[in-house]
C-alpha cells in the first residue's frame, strides 16, 4: 500500500520508527531533495525508492505469483509452488502478505472476523451497535434504510447484524486510496462503471436530503490528504464514502477467482461513488461542479490505467500463534521481554457493516480509541506459529492477534518494522539450525539494535 496510493503515512508517533522503516522514509525525503524523513509522498516516488533499493541489493522480485500448493515435512515447509509454475525452496519462509495465504496453506491456525468481548476480555471487541464515542464516520441524522417494499435498500445489509459484543466472521471494510488531481494538464476522468445502477445509491440520496450543509462538502464526504504536485491521497470519511461497507467479508478466505471479482466490485463501487457525486440531481449543484474538477493523476499508476494497483486490504486472516496480541497488550501490558520493535498507533478499525436499527441506518464496527500514541512493544512471539503446527515460518503482517489488538498494529510503518525483524530472525534460525520459535532472543535484539531498530523507548534518540 505504501506505493499503492497510501501517500499519507499513518505513522502515529514517528519517534518509534527506526531501522529499515526509517531508512525508507529518509530515502523518500532525499527523493524530494530533503534531508529529513518524508511521510507524505506520491505513489510513484515510493515505488521508485523501493525499486532502486532492491536493485542496489540485487534482490529479485517475482510478480503475479500466487500460491497454489505448499509441501511440508513434519512441521516444516519444504517448498511453495505458484500459479506460474515456479517452485520456491527455502529453509525458512516469511508470509508478509496482507492475506496470509502461505500460513493457511501450511496448516497454521488463524482467525477471520471479530472475537466476542468475553474471549479475551476485551472491552472494545465484537459488534459495536450501541451509540459510542469510539465510533466515527457515522450518520448524524436519521436516514430511513428501507425501500417502498419494506426491505433494506441496496447499501444496507439485510441479514443478521449480530448482538452487541458478539463475535462474527465479518471484516472491516476495504477501499482504494485514490491519487486524484485538479490539474487539467495531469488529469484524466474517473471512469463511469459500465454497470452503474442509479437505484443502488438511494440511501445516499436520502442522506443528502436531510444532512446539514456543512456535512455535504467534498472534504466531509472524503478525507483529502494533499501530496506533492497537486495530488492527493483520498480516504474514507463520513457515513457513506469510499469504503465499500459490507463488501469485503469473503475476501480473506476466497480463492483467487472470487478475489478478483471482489476487487472488481470495489473498483466499480468507487467509480460509481464519484460518478454519483458529479452527476446525480440529489447532489447540490455546487458540489457536483466541485467533484467534476477532480480526476485520476495521469502520471500515476500508468501500467493500470491510472488506477491504484492495490486494494487496501486492512485486515484479512490473523494467525493464532505462540502468543496472541490483544487489547491489554496495547493499553496496559506494553512491555515485552521478546520485543522486536515499537508501535504507537491507536486502535483503528473501519466500519464492518451498514445495518437498519429501527427506522434509521447505522454504520457498525468503526473503532477509534486510545489516542495516547505512547510507544508499546511488539513481541516476537506474535510472529511465529505454534511449534506443533509449523517451525520454519514467520508472519510479520497477519500477526497472531485479536481483531482489537490487530487494529493498533495494522499500519504500514509497523509492518515495515516487523518485516525487518522477521528477516533477521529468519537468518538467525538458518545460521543456528533452529526452529523459528527457538532462536536466541537476546542475540536477535542486539543485532536489531545494531541495525537501528528501536525495541524499547530507551532506544529512541533524545
Amino acid at each position: 500500500m505504501v506505493s499503492g496510493g497510501l501517500g499519507y503515512t499513518d505513522k502515529g508517533n514517528p519517534i518509534v520508527i527506526g531501522g529499515n522503516a526509517l531508512e525508507f522514509f529518509k530515502r523518500v525525503g532525499r527523493y524530494y531533495g530533503e534531508s529529513a524523513p518524508r511521510y507524505l509522498y506520491e505513489p510513484h516516488a515510493a515505488e521508485d525508492v523501493f525499486t532502486e533499493w532492491l536493485a542496489s541489493l540485487k534482490i529479485p522480485v517475482f510478480f503475479e505469483e500466487r500460491i497454489e500448493t505448499v509441501s511440508k515435512s513434519g512441521t516444516r515447509i519444504s517448498s511453495v509452488s505458484t500459479n506460474l509454475g515456479n517452485t520456491f525452496v527455502a529453509k525458512v519462509f516469511i508470509d508478509a502478505s496482507y492475506e496470509g495465504d502461505l500460513l493457511a496453506f501450511a496448516g497454521v491456525s488463524y482467525a477471520v472476523g471479530r472475537e466476542g468481548r468475553t474471549q479475551y476480555n476485551e472491552s472494545y471487541a465484537g459488534v459495536i451497535k450501541e451509540p459510542s464515542s469510539l465510533s466515527r464516520h457515522q450518520f448524524t441524522v436519521g436516514v430511513n434504510p428501507f425501500g417502498p417494499d419494506g426491505k433494506p435498500l441496496p447499501m444496507v445489509y439485510a441479514g443478521d447484524p449480530g448482538k452487541e459484543g458478539e463475535a462474527d466472521k465479518k471484516i472491516q471494510s476495504y477501499n482504494y486510496r485514490m491519487c486524484l488531481t485538479q490539474d487539467p494538464n495531469n488529469r484524466v476522468p474517473i471512469p463511469k462503471p459500465a454497470n452503474y445502477d442509479p437505484a443502488y445509491w438511494e440511501l445516499f440520496r436520502r442522506y443528502f436530503a436531510v444532512a446539514t450543509p456543512q456535512n455535504l462538502t467534498f472534504n466531509e464526504l472524503v478525507f483529502v490528504w494533499h501530496l506533492q504536485n497537486g495530488k492527493t491521497d483520498i480516504n474514507n470519511n463520513g457515513p457513506i464514502s469510499t469504503d465499500y461497507i459490507n463488501g469485503a467479508w469473503e475476501y480473506p478466505e476466497a480463492n483467487w477467482t472470487r478475489r478478483q471479482e471482489i476487487i472488481r466490485e470495489h473498483i466499480e463501487y468507487t467509480q460509481a461513488y464519484f460518478y454519483f457525486l458529479r452527476t446525480d440531481p440529489a447532489v447540490p449543484e455546487s458540489l457536483r461542479a466541485e467533484v467534476a474538477t477532480w480526476g485520476l493523476a495521469k502520471d500515476e499508476f500508468v501500467k493500470t490505467n491510472n488506477w491504484p494497483h492495490q486494494l487496501y486490504v486492512r485486515e484479512a486472516r490473523r494467525m493464532i500463534g505462540a502468543y496472541v496480541f490483544i487489547q491489554k497488550d496495547r493499553t496496559e501490558e506494553i512491555e515485552k521481554q521478546d520485543t522486536v520493535g515499537l508501535g504507537s498507533y491507536n486502535f483503528d478499525s473501519h466500519h464492518t457493516q451498514r445495518i437498519p436499527v429501527g427506522s434509521i441506518t447505522l454504520d457498525e464496527g468503526d473503532l477509534q480509541a486510545f489516542y495516547a500514541m505512547n510507544p508499546f512493544q511488539l513481541p516476537y512471539s506474535m510472529l511465529v506459529p505454534k511449534p506443533t503446527e509449523c517451525t520454519n515460518l514467520i508472519v510479520p503482517v497477519c500477526v497472531s492477534s485479536s481483531h482489537v489488538g490487530y487494529c493498533s498494529i495494522r499500519l504500514e510503518p509497523q509492518y515495515m518494522i516487523l518485516g525487518q525483524s522477521a528477516g533477521v530472525a529468519a537468518s538467525f534460525a538458518i545460521d543456528a539450525g533452529k526452529n523459528v520459535q527457538d532462536i536466541d532472543i537476546p542475540l536477535l535484539q542486539r543485532r536489531l539494535r545494531k541495525l537501528g531498530q528501536y525495541l524499547t523507548p530507551g532506544d529512541i534518540p533524545s
